[in-house]
């Protein structure tokens, strides 16, 4: 699992590295995450990490590895990370 993490927005995305496919994506412009209305980038974060889990299960993944990006594992990082393993994933 993938972090980027922009000023304003989030994105995260479970890669496959051996044939450099995404399986499964989800990102604060998500249509998915817009509709459960977050009041702030750490909320919309945790919406990001609970869709993009919930999107990786239906596909039959449970178990990711956790690629931060460089970013700090803290603030938003850290928010979508946690609500990814509530929702289910396994690091």
């Amino acid at each position: 699992m993938c972090v980027f993490r922009s000023l304003r927005f989030i994105y995260a995305q479970v890669i496959d590295d051996s044939s450099g496919q995404t399986l499964a994506s989800a990102g604060s412009l998500d249509a998915d995450v817009k509709k459960l209305g977050a009041k702030n980038k750490t909320e919309q974060s945790k919406l990001v990490g609970k869709v993009l889990a919930e999107r990786a299960i239906a596909k039959g993944i449970s178990s990711v590895v956790f690629d931060r990006g460089g970013y700090l594992y803290h603030g938003r990082v850290k928010a979508l990370a946690d609500a990814a393993r509530a929702a289910g994933l396994k690091f």
